[in-house]
């Protein structure tokens, strides 16, 4: 048997609305969501709300629940005490479609801005090859399931509409840390593009959007710290900068030929030429690092000055093409017992 607990939700449109109170059944082991559906099903037919996996993986289910941006398949129900309120809004940030429904459509014109994975320049797919370290750097970034609770908490949109055209907000932030780390993505300005066209130097490493991310990204300190690290160490590091002169990273930079590609504008359907760096070997062993290595006691390792690789030796070696020639090795054929081997 469950208990009557008290409701509040938010019940109006785009035009206003007001919080209305109900007080519904509450059983063992059930969700926010569970709540809504009961809602649903015995006082009021028409709440509308977004929903589709209950599984947390699908990100549809994004409101506010006592002020906390959350996902209402995710929060259970014994989180609150029996005699607390239990107040239902939609998200704050985002304009107001019925109830708990907000239009989000700014997230997906955010996502047609941001330049999209760049295609390595005479490398067919099939042949890309990539090192295990580096698959898993951006391993993380990928779990997102775009609920937009990160959006939604930011408060430089959540606080200032004014500033949405020029703020990209911590989701995209992550997808251009990822794009950035990927070794085979030919455009070299991820960094500045986030910081001219993103608007990364709006964000104050809060860590809000951290704290309520329901998949545990490490928003702030994998991505949005690291991403404005490589900008300052760019511009202003004396000893990157000494670095590069001594060593000549800028005639290693200029060896790398400009390409254009053309990038879909959000309106309308315009382009802009956008120009895309690629490397004449795409592969992890042939990359140039961005910047040196900081040892774990602060300190610089020269070292790394002077090397122009990103990470170790391929173990097939650079100039590898894949899939092997059926030429290229021997193979040993097993022969049955007692019998001699015979090689192939």
């Amino acid at each position: 048997m469950g208990t009557q607990r008290h409701f509040r939700v938010w019940r109006g449109d785009e035009s206003g609305g007001d919080i209305q109170d109900y007080d519904v059944e509450v059983n063992e082991g059930e969700v926010v969501l569970d709540i809504i559906h009961r809602l649903q099903a015995t006082q009021t037919p028409d709440l509308a709300c977004r929903w589709n996996c209950k599984a947390g993986k699908c990100g549809s289910c994004s409101m506010e629940i006592n002020g906390m941006p959350r996902l209402g398949c995710m929060t259970r129900m014994s989180t609150f005490e029996e005699t607390e309120t239990v107040t239902i809004t939609p998200l704050r940030t985002f304009p107001v479609i019925r109830d708990l429904v907000t239009d989000v459509s700014f997230n997906y014109q955010k996502a047609r801005e941001t330049p999209a994975f760049a295609p390595p320049k005479d490398v067919a797919p099939g042949q890309y090859r990539m090192q295990q370290v580096d698959v898993e750097r951006s391993q993380e970034f990928r779990k997102c399931i775009e609920c937009y609770l990160c959006q939604n908490t930011c408060h430089v949109v959540r606080d200032h509409e004014e500033n949405k055209p020029a703020f990209s907000g911590p989701r995209f932030f992550i997808r251009a840390a990822e794009l950035d780390m990927h070794p085979l993505d030919a455009r070299s300005d991820r960094k500045q593009y986030a910081q001219a066209h993103q608007g990364l130097g709006y964000c104050n490493i809060t860590k809000c959007c951290t704290e309520v991310c329901p998949e545990h990204i490490k928003i702030t300190d994998n991505a949005i710290i690291p991403m404005k690290e490589r900008v300052v160490d760019r511009r202003y590091d004396p000893l990157v900068w000494l670095g590069r002169k001594i060593f000549r990273r800028d005639e290693l930079e200029q060896e790398q030929q400009p390409v254009f590609a053309s990038a879909r504008s959000a309106h309308g359907g315009d382009t802009d030429d956008i120009e895309v760096h690629t490397s004449g070997t795409p592969f992890t062993s042939a990359r140039q690092g961005e910047s040196p290595a900081v040892n774990v006691d602060g300190k610089l390792d020269v070292s790394e000055l002077a090397s122009p690789l990103q990470a170790a030796l391929s173990p097939f070696g650079d100039e590898q093409e894949f899939p092997l020639a059926t030429g290229d090795f021997t193979y040993t054929q097993p022969s049955p017992p007692g019998d001699i081997s015979d090689e192939h």
